[in-house]
């Protein structure tokens, strides 16, 4: 299947969306994009290590931020990767480990050793797309399920 193909189905059927290096910064990416994913109805479970652990619960569009995928506990549609493309490995084996169905690197972001991963693990994969761009270019909205 294209990626073209394959990001509009992801972005059409996906409903909860863990974003690795989720930002709390407005002017960055890794803030505006999950928070347009946020605004279109998916839920975006914000990934980031700097996550305080001691201090209590700090959210970020509306849900706790947690350290790293492995502590997510629900089942997740899709990762949504804004890291650097020698962290993608790590992840896409987090992602398969918590039994996510699709993981997508961000525009600019590419993984061969990332893309094999989550190929052998049977995982859908996009990579060097913008889910924020699709997202307003297609007019999507997370479905309902």
């Amino acid at each position: 299947m294209a990626n073209e193909e394959l990001a509009r189905r992801l972005l059409e059927s996906v409903r909860t969306v863990a974003v690795v290096g989720a930002s709390r910064h407005p002017d960055k990416a890794a803030h505006r994009i999950p928070a347009d994913l946020a605004a279109a109805g998916y839920r975006v479970i914000p990934v980031n290590p700097s996550a305080p652990s001691e201090a209590g619960p700090d959210l970020l569009f509306g849900e706790p931020v947690v350290p790293y995928l492995s502590v997510i506990t629900e089942q997740v549609d899709l990762v949504n990767v804004f890291r650097p493309p020698r962290d993608c490995p790590r992840v896409a084996q987090d992602a398969v480990a918590i039994g996510a169905k699709a993981i997508w690197l961000q525009l600019g972001i590419t993984s061969p050793e990332a893309r094999a991963i989550a190929e052998e693990a049977g995982m859908e994969y996009v990579e060097d797309r913008c889910t924020g761009a699709d997202l307003r270019r297609w007019g999507i909205r997370a479905s309902a399920g």
